[in-house]
């Protein structure tokens, strides 16, 4: 249902925006297994999965910037709801919003899906607590060819809008697993064909040392732990191998997205080769 652009939606109260609202909450978004994408790109790459948008909210202004969307959004089923600045900022979970807003649909696969794919490259994130670190290693992920990415059960919300938001979309473009034990997640992973290497800046093999190997061009799984402590023993011990990036400078470390495209970059191209 398409709304048209002169029926503005304006009060606050309306129980369109409100319901949308309630989805910044995480125990909301489980219940109805709906989320939030915010901005023009993110929102394009939703309604390019098809089938995922079930509301569409835009600005005036918005909408005559971006025409396309809400055309697209309509073809596909989705309530379009033209709105005002004042609900839009009441929707948003930016600081300056962008005018476009989607309800989605849960995107995330059941972890037998991902294994069953036989995916060459996908990434395990164990106890990654910080939504924007999440968002860019799935940024990443999608980037360097990955199939998928599996947030473990201690591991941030991927639908979380920070999270959302720095995957500038790709979020839609990979499998992604939610929930589960580490350690199940790594045997369906190497039942699947994959070598897990786990990320460990105590590991005494860098990535130098293993990549005249060839290892590094099989299929891979990496292991990614805590921004703050990195990966605890017991999850280091179920990889293959442990793997540090290697540090040419003084800095005392490189934080988890940095170090997971090092990583994901470094499978990527010995991929390619091989």
């Amino acid at each position: 249902m398409t709304g048209a652009p002169g029926a503005e939606l304006t009060s606050v109260r309306s129980p369109r925006v409100k319901a949308a609202r309630q989805l910044a909450k995480r125990a909301m978004r489980e219940r109805a297994r709906l989320f939030l994408a915010e901005g023009p790109q993110a929102v394009s790459e939703a309604l390019a999965h098809g089938g995922v948008v079930t509301q569409l909210f835009m600005t005036a202004a918005a909408r005559a910037r971006h025409p396309g969307l809400a055309g697209q959004a309509s073809q596909q089923g989705a309530e379009v709801n033209t709105v005002s600045g004042e609900v839009m900022a009441e929707l948003a979970q930016t600081i300056t919003p962008q005018g476009v807003l989607a309800v989605c649909r849960f995107v995330d696969v059941p972890l037998a899906m991902l294994a069953g794919a036989a995916p060459r490259l996908a990434v395990i994130l164990a106890n990654v607590r910080d939504p924007g670190n999440a968002g860019t290693v799935l940024r990443t992920a999608d980037a360097a060819g990955a199939q998928g990415v599996v947030f473990s059960a201690a591991s941030v919300d991927p639908y979380n809008s920070k999270c959302v938001r720095a995957s500038a979309g790709s979020i839609f473009h990979l499998s992604v697993v939610l929930g589960g034990q580490v350690a199940d997640t790594v045997a369906s992973l190497r039942e699947a064909g994959l070598r897990v290497l786990a990320a460990d800046g105590k590991s005494g093999r860098s990535l130098d040392d293993i990549e005249p190997s060839g290892l590094l061009g099989e299929p891979t799984a990496w292991l990614f732990g805590n921004e703050a402590w990195g990966l605890p023993a017991e999850l280091a011990a179920l990889a293959d191998d442990t793997v540090a990036v290697p540090i040419y400078g003084r800095a005392e470390s490189l934080n988890l997205a940095a170090a997971a495209a090092v990583c994901l970059y470094a499978s990527a191209r010995a991929q390619r080769r091989h």
